[in-house]
């Protein structure tokens, strides 16, 4: 039943702190992180954290992505778009991804309703699988883990190739090299650590601040795609609703449509970023769905929007491809909008103040995340890492560990690009297979391995968004393993496939070694959570 023999004091009097409480009972041990987070700054970093996926380049287009904050990247995905069904597939293929994450998402809130951990997937996963729930949660948490890795990789490129894109446009005579958005790439990670780790306790007033930036950098970039343009040089309606473009050399136009949902899946496939903090907010178990639902509800408006003024406002698609701006396209998509070099940089200006706070919240989430393995001694070094800074209060060592792992990673994009793409397009696959480690068990096991919390869906309700939930990650996990395009070359192949399967065999290595000796596991008290529930 994923039940630990642990003794947590459930009856108190109206004076104790419930949260405590109700958080040592779902940890099995008491709580060490402070709660500075409230709605609004829990839901703020959701949004901000929220990607999507434009291109690496006009030549990879169809292979690989990176991931931006929110809306500030969807412009890229117009490259992605024109060979994946083009703008129109991109904007039902939203809608269609966004019903399916409200699904996922609605079943993740359950979880974290009833079990409000750091851990998040990897915490759930060890308690709904019931007896097998070690090594199920094991794999689980490590997907979820490196998934967080590859998106703070993912976002400290797009940050340097957003600094480069800026300097290129002001200096035309400069060729892009992959050690430029490098450099960028480094100093941007470190600063973003440095700022996890010794402005914890202005994180909460940061997330706000920087949704509220995020959303005016919308509102300014929309009014300039849709106001700018002169006449005779926007797309028509045909264009953006209507055409149906298919470039992928072979595939139908049905494989064409599910592979290029990857696209969509960016904007909205982060719901679990919120429940890596639930230890570090007041009322976890009605704060932290709440928040996921709002994140998932605000990104798809968000990019909804900002998808039509970008669609309308390209007039030249050829020159979007044929970019000498390498790996950012939606510079000379802005080029052509604003009709200057200096309206270009201004918006892209725009796109780097947004993005930087997401590599902030992907730290603060992925630190988190780490650091929820390292305390269940799943880790190298877990007795280090599981610490807990005793003035910063957070976890700086583990936060220190994931930003030399992906300083680390930042080192192949200067020897191949396209390998370093190859590894953060995987995101999206690593993400959405950890939530199937949480959802899958916790149907198997009939929805009775733990006490809901206040959010909770009926039998039927339930098990029906549960499955639907499985099913969509299911067939996209499929279909985005698929190659972009025919025929396959070295050059254009999807090595997504390559790269799970390889993680995953590693994880394996490390779980004989390790694991299945040392590895503790989340600890649940099913006792002490009815006894709360009864007392609620």
């Amino acid at each position: 039943m994923g039940e630990s023999n642990v003794n947590v004091n459930v009856n108190v009097n109206p004076d104790q702190d419930a949260d405590a409480i109700r958080l040592e009972a779902a940890l099995g041990t008491k709580p060490e992180l402070v709660r500075g987070f409230g709605l609004f700054s829990l839901t703020s970093l959701g949004i901000i954290i929220a990607k999507y996926v434009p291109p690496s380049s006009p030549s990879t287009a169809r292979v690989h992505g990176n991931k931006y904050s929110s809306w500030a990247a969807t412009g890229g995905t117009i490259v992605t778009a024109l060979y994946n069904g083009g703008p129109m597939a991109v904007l039902y293929g939203l809608i269609v991804v966004s019903i399916f994450y409200a699904c996922i998402s609605a079943s993740l809130s359950e979880l974290a309703s009833a079990i409000p951990s750091a851990g998040g997937v990897y915490h759930w996963s060890s308690v709904v699988a019931g007896r097998h729930g070690r090594v199920v949660g094991f794999f689980t948490g490590y997907l979820n883990a490196c998934a967080w890795l590859l998106s703070a990789a993912s976002m400290s490129s797009i940050l340097g190739n957003e600094a480069v894109a800026m300097y290129l446009l002001r200096n035309p005579d400069v060729e892009w090299h992959a050690w430029q958005p490098f450099i960028v790439f480094q100093i941007v990670l470190w600063m973003c650590c440095a700022i996890v780790c010794l402005g914890n306790r202005w994180l909460p007033m940061l997330n706000r601040v920087a949704l509220v930036l995020s959303m005016g950098g919308l509102f300014v970039t929309v009014v300039v795609l849709a106001v700018m343009p002169k006449s005779g040089n926007r797309a028509s309606n045909a264009q953006v609703w209507r055409i149906y473009y298919n470039e992928t050399g072979g595939w139908s136009d049905g494989i064409c449509f599910l592979s290029g949902l990857l696209n969509a899946a960016f904007a909205v496939g982060t719901p679990d970023c919120i429940s890596h903090l639930s230890e570090e907010v007041p009322h976890p178990d009605r704060k932290v769905p709440q928040g996921i639902m709002l994140q998932l509800l605000t990104a798809f408006l968000t990019t909804f929007i900002y998808l039509i003024a970008l669609f309308y406002g390209i007039s030249d698609i050829a020159a979007v491809f044929d970019t000498k701006i390498q790996y950012f396209p939606v510079a000379e998509i802005y080029l052509q909008a604003t009709g200057s070099t200096a309206g270009a940089v201004a918006l892209i200006a725009l796109l780097f103040l947004a993005t930087f706070p997401t590599l902030i919240g992907t730290l603060t989430t992925g630190g988190r995340m780490w650091w929820s393995l390292a305390r269940s001694n799943a880790t190298p070094f877990a007795t280090t890492l599981a610490r807990v800074h005793p003035t910063l209060d957070c976890p700086v060592n583990a936060t220190v560990a994931m930003s030399i792992m992906v300083s680390c990673l930042g080192c192949i994009y200067v020897g191949s690009t396209t390998a370093f793409q190859a590894l953060i397009s995987s995101f999206i696959v690593l993400s959405t297979l950890s939530y199937a480690g949480a959802i899958i068990p916790h149907i198997l096991t009939k929805r009775c391995m733990v006490i809901p919390g206040p959010f909770k869906m009926s039998a039927v309700l339930g098990y029906s968004v549960n499955v639907a939930s499985v099913l969509y990650i299911l067939v996209t996990v499929v279909f985005f393993c698929f190659p972009f395009v025919l025929p396959v070359t070295v050059q254009n192949m999807n090595y997504t496939s390559v790269i799970t399967v390889g993680l995953m065999a590693l994880v394996l290595v490390w779980w004989v070694v390790r694991g299945r000796g040392e590895y503790r596991g989340p600890v649940y008290s099913v006792e002490a959570a009815e006894k709360l529930a009864g007392g609620a």
